[in-house]
């Protein structure tokens, strides 16, 4: 694994790490704005972007957000591909508030992470 790799995956976990504590205090818009960046870290990597929708799904569904259920059910159909693919919407918060196919702009900590362009650049 290079170095970027290991940077983003660290820098992951301590963003999934933050949302379930987060959760854990019964914070939650701390915990999904812990998710929404945990999700703009996981889209190169197929597995975490999926493990991100999951854990929204979760989230969603805890609030009991039927909006936020459906629109994760449908972007974890194409959460896997994309990352695969590298055809995802650079900087998206993974929210069903948001079209699951508009990239927008990231916090400037996760852009020095994932590169200009939102990619990985070696994978």
């Amino acid at each position: 694994m290079n170095t970027s790799n290991a940077a983003l995956r660290a820098a992951w976990l301590v963003e999934t790490a933050a949302a379930t504590e987060a959760r854990r205090d019964g914070d939650q818009a701390l915990e999904w704005a812990h998710l929404e960046r945990a999700h703009v870290l996981s889209q190169p990597m197929a597995g975490r972007h999926i493990r991100t929708h999951m854990a929204m799904l979760t989230a969603g569904w805890r609030r009991r957000d039927m909006h936020e259920v459906a629109g994760q059910l449908m972007r974890l159909v194409v959460a896997g591909p994309g990352s695969v693919t590298g055809r995802y919407p650079v900087g998206n918060p993974g929210g069903a508030n948001v079209s699951a196919f508009r990239p927008m702009s990231m916090p400037e900590d996760l852009a020095a992470l994932l590169g200009a362009e939102g990619k990985l650049t070696t994978r």
